[in-house]
């Protein structure tokens, strides 16, 4: 699926992330299969449910200082992001708002934070 050794995402494959050494899966390891990502620090992505983005599942990036989000929208493209959604990113100052399937949010995100920009990646990890 992705493979980086620079990281800070190392490796994803289906339902399963590679973050600077620590895995993070479905099967329970880590913070699981979708993860909220703010520079190399990583954290679960509780509010993500279904497979339409809505305003409040974003919630966690919003008020941070973040000129790019990226979004992982699954291995298939599955996730979809709602027109309220991407209002309510636009409304909380993010510059520029990526929508990518997953391993290549991966590759934009790992490059982004490379480049020193203030980034944040939202990624779900199957579908």
């Amino acid at each position: 699926m992705f493979t980086d050794p620079a990281g800070p995402i190392e490796h994803f494959e289906w339902g399963k992330f590679q973050i600077n050494g620590k895995y993070h899966s479905a099967e329970g390891e880590g913070v699981g299969k979708d993860i909220f990502m703010h520079g190399i620090a990583v954290q679960a992505w509780h509010a993500r449910k279904g497979h339409r983005l809505k305003p409040d599942m974003v919630s966690c990036v919003l008020g941070k200082e973040i000129d790019v989000l990226v979004i992982g929208n699954g291995v298939n493209g599955a996730l979809k992001v709602t027109k309220n959604t991407r209002n309510a990113i636009n409304a909380a100052g993010i510059k520029k708002l990526i929508v990518e399937t997953t391993p290549k949010a991966c590759a934009t995100y790992n490059q982004l934070v490379r480049e020193g920009k203030q980034a944040a990646l939202l990624a779900h990890g199957t579908c």
